[in-house]
Order: C-alpha cells, then sequence, then structure tokens
C-alpha cells in the first residue's frame, strides 16, 4: 500500500506544473489551494455519506477520491506523505486523549 501512495505522491509532483488542459492534477493546481481544498471537503463528504449508506464499495471508492485529492493538497502546501507518516509515527503510542490536549 505505501508503494501505491508512493507512486501517486510522485505522478502528482510530475502533474503539478503541467498544462492545466493536459491532466485534471494539473488543472487542478492551476486553480488554486481553495479550489483544492474545496474538492478535499467534498470528498470527505462523499465518504461519509457513503460510509452512512453501509455500501463499503460505495466507501472504498470515495476514500480512494478523499486520499488522492487529500495527497494534491498536502502537495500543494508543501509536505510530503514521508512528513504525515512521521507525524503519525510520532503519536504513536500516545493516548488519543493526551494528543489532542496537548494541541491546545
Amino acid at each position: 500500500m505505501r508503494d501505491t501512495l508512493i507512486r501517486l505522491e510522485h505522478i502528482i509532483a510530475q502533474r503539478a506544473d503541467a498544462a492545466p488542459d493536459s491532466s485534471y492534477v494539473a488543472s487542478l493546481f492551476a486553480k488554486g489551494r481553495g479550489k483544492i481544498a474545496q474538492k478535499v471537503g467534498e470528498e470527505a463528504t462523499e465518504t461519509i455519506i457513503a460510509a452512512l449508506s453501509g455500501d463499503a464499495q460505495h466507501v472504498t471508492a470515495e476514500a480512494a477520491d478523499l486520499i488522492f485529492h487529500l495527497m494534491i493538497l498536502l502537495r500543494d502546501a508543501g509536505v510530503t506523505l514521508d512528513d504525515v507518516l512521521a507525524e503519525l509515527d510520532r503519536r504513536e503510542g500516545v493516548s488519543g486523549l493526551v494528543e489532542k490536549a496537548a494541541r491546545t
């Protein structure tokens, strides 16, 4: 699975500076972070709706869309998959309640 995400991260990086009419990814980058963030929000909402429907196949498809768009947003923000994984590693073994309290 990590290989899939790494390949996707590389594809997104390659298409980030492409002509907007040559790639969906490039067209999102051309529209800016606001549009990319909007797409992440839309896909998150669709994932929630799918989860509430109880249809695992629909949840899978929507979750894939969400991860794809989130990775585009991460690229736009200058955040790598390794950055996110390092943060998850840092949190490992820390109570969710403790970690959340430390953020405020």
